[in-house]
């Protein structure tokens, strides 16, 4: 077996580091903004979903946000009871229930910056020229997948 280079196991060790500090600061901002705004970070998430796309059925907006569809009609029906969002049956498929944001919904919404969002794209159009955004996107991209692989490997036993 071919012995993998020190310098290898620090690269992947900061790389793993620098994923964990992006994603632990980027619930740390959304956290703190969702509370000024009398919300949880999954309930800003859901509203500025839902107000750049529009209406989305409760399974779109699951992937969206990437969480079950249990705990999404959880944070949907808290935003409900605030008056925050409504939910609409579809007239093309009556199985099917449309999440939308209310007025009151669309005035926090658009009263809101998604912090993370915003500070992270701005980092990366400050740090990263076209070529390297393409390249970072290929790579994430091919982690992601050997992520999601190696759950659904661990999930199935």
């Amino acid at each position: 077996m071919a012995r993998i280079p020190e310098n290898y196991k620090q690269q992947v060790d900061r790389i793993v580091e620098a994923i964990i500090y992006l994603y632990t600061e980027s619930r740390r901002l959304t956290k703190d903004q969702a509370a000024r705004h009398g919300l949880t970070g999954p309930q800003l998430s859901v509203a500025k979903i839902l107000e750049d796309i529009g209406d989305l059925s409760l399974s779109e907006l699951s992937e969206r946000i990437n969480a079950q569809n249990s705990t999404v009609t959880g944070i949907v029906d808290r935003m409900e009871r605030e008056g925050l969002v409504e939910r609409k049956r579809s007239s093309d498929d009556r199985r099917v229930v449309h999440i939308r944001l209310t007025k009151k919904g669309h005035e926090l919404a658009r009263s809101m910056k998604f912090e993370p969002f915003e500070i992270f794209k701005s980092a990366f159009e400050q740090a990263l020229n076209r070529e390297e955004l393409g390249q970072l996107l290929q790579l994430l991209d091919k982690l992601a997948t050997n992520v999601r692989k190696q759950v659904a490997e661990k999930t199935e036993k």
